[in-house]
């Protein structure tokens, strides 16, 4: 995975977000279209374009081990009672955390960040609660099988 500046990455991951959020509304899997119809509305360095596609990609193929896991994290939520943007956050900072060698404290804070901006009041801390917990409990899938490269 090339690497982009700092704000290429956020501004990576708010593509992402943005397709991640319409694939879950339309109840589409195809990352690729989502994508397309994105870059058309986002100037994005090629670095930074590469990352977002590596992020929705990822989740998308990794989206029920991701789903299964912040469903045992976020014990008192199930992830379909979620608003989709909080939903959508929580599955793309998974995905960092347990698939990239992106520091944890990076994660979350990029993730967080999204939640001020896209989700409402208490999606911050909601967000932040969840993928804390989930960083924290040995990560899983990460434990099974290493961080795919």
């Amino acid at each position: 995975m090339s690497r982009a500046s700092g704000v290429g990455r956020a501004r990576a991951r708010e593509v992402a977000l943005q397709a991640l959020h319409a694939l879950d509304v339309q109840g589409s899997r195809d990352a690729e279209a989502a994508l397309d119809a994105l870059e058309r509305h986002f100037e994005l360095p090629s670095a930074a374009r590469e990352f977002a596609r590596t992020l929705v990609v990822g989740v998308v193929a990794r989206r029920g081990v991701l789903d299964e896991r912040i469903d045992a994290t976020a014990r008192n939520w199930r992830l379909e009672r979620m608003a989709v943007v909080d939903r959508n956050v929580l599955r793309l900072g998974g995905f960092e955390l347990l698939y990239t060698d992106t520091p944890r404290e990076v994660v979350i804070d990029e993730a967080v960040a999204l939640a001020h901006r896209f989700g409402g009041d208490a999606s911050p801390g909601f967000v932040n609660g969840v993928l804390d917990a989930l960083a924290h409990d040995g990560g899983g899938a990460v434990a099974a099988g290493g961080k795919p490269g």
